[in-house]
């Protein structure tokens, strides 16, 4: 995958949570987390499913804020790589609502039946970021 279609998210992610942040002041510090998942040949729809009809709801449930999910524009990575950034109230945070979300009945069940026939990403690439001190997000 090219450098640039990453930095193109990037900065479109960064777009996006500027304008989600003109609704008010965030007066707490939040870490957001950019996640890339490279999908495996074929299984697009079948994540973008297991995300809408399932995933968002349990993260929800563990405190895990989704800010947005894309699909690339152009191929080859609109074929095979799924973005979204989620919002945590910290790092430690994070990584303690992760821990339960993967060890939660429901997801066990869903990514069960989702992978019956393989599994649908080949690698995930994240990244947990802070904003700068010129940014919206403040």
């Amino acid at each position: 995958m090219k450098a640039s279609y990453i930095l193109s998210f990037v900065g479109g992610a960064a777009v996006m949570l500027g304008l989600s942040a003109l609704g008010g002041p965030n007066t707490s510090h939040h870490v957001y987390e950019l996640r890339l998942y490279h999908v495996h040949q074929g299984k697009m729809d079948t994540l973008k499913a297991r995300f809408g009809d399932h995933t968002d709801a349990i993260f929800k449930r563990h405190n895990m804020k989704s800010v947005g999910y894309w699909s690339p524009e152009d191929q080859p990575d609109s074929q095979n790589l799924f973005v979204y950034i989620l919002e945590h109230p910290s790092r430690p945070e994070a990584e303690k609502n992760w821990a339960a979300f993967q060890a939660d009945p429901e997801w066990k069940k869903v990514k069960a039946e989702s992978e019956a026939n393989g599994p649908l990403v080949d690698h995930i690439d994240h990244y947990f970021m802070d904003p700068t001190s010129f940014s919206a997000l403040q």
